[in-house]
């Protein structure tokens, strides 16, 4: 497991909490839009902050945290996770994990072993335009499917978003995609935001106008579903 970055203290990414962000390197994804590319394709090459260094941290920071997320590239991939979730937990802090959803035995174990308070997936788009705002010519819907099945069961916590991009998503996904999680206890239409950080630079945003278009349509079928990133 490589660490790459820490965020010492947010109020976005776990909401509700005050936290710590923990960057790990490595994804099975290549969504073009990305906001951490260098963690995607060159994590390798990316500084390591150790391990014992992030614990000391969070140790000190008892009680003026509340909780820590952990995301990526793609945490999951890690097979030290959940030593390290164990660690975090032994701080008594609450622990956010965001995931693609691509590998769902493992989301499915670390709720069994209570290591995870919450889940933040990932949907890139409806299911016949996975593959592109994935960066992959066959993604493995079923493991998608699976992980969506299973947080929808309601064992923990979670949340479903999407970054929406104007050149790759439609009205179409939102209409598929609120059939898919029909029922979903929360979902989150995220802005786009350029960078020059992204996989693939020179992307833009819809309007809040056409993001609330496109939220009307999921609450069709989703009770919450709320717009973040818009200034």
């Amino acid at each position: 497991m490589k660490i790459c970055g820490l965020n010492k203290t947010t109020l976005l990414d776990y909401p509700g909490k005050v936290a710590a962000t923990i960057f790990l390197g490595s994804c099975n994804f290549r969504c073009p839009f990305c906001h951490n590319s260098s963690l995607v394709l060159h994590a390798s090459r990316e500084p390591e902050i150790p391990r014992e260094e992030v614990l000391s941290f969070l140790e000190k920071r008892r009680g003026i945290l509340d909780g820590v997320c952990i995301t990526g590239g793609e945490p999951t991939l890690s097979p030290e996770l959940d030593g390290f979730l164990q660690e975090i937990r032994s701080l008594d802090y609450a622990i956010k994990l965001d995931t693609n959803g691509s590998r769902p035995d493992t989301v499915k174990e670390l709720v069994r072993r209570g290591l995870v308070d919450k889940i933040a997936m990932d949907i890139k788009a409806c299911p016949d335009n996975y593959g592109t705002l994935a960066g992959l010519l066959f993604p493995d819907l079923d493991s998608i499917r699976q992980s969506a099945d299973f947080l929808m069961e309601g064992h923990v916590d979670y949340e479903f978003r999407t970054t929406v991009v104007k050149e790759l998503h439609t009205e179409k996904d939102f209409r598929e995609i609120g059939q898919w999680l029909k029922g979903a206890k929360a979902y989150y239409l995220q802005a786009y935001k350029d960078s020059g950080e992204v996989l693939q630079p020179g992307f833009s945003s819809y309007s809040l106008d056409e993001l609330k278009r496109f939220r009307s349509i999921l609450l069709e079928t989703i009770p919450l579903v709320e717009i973040r990133g818009i200034d």
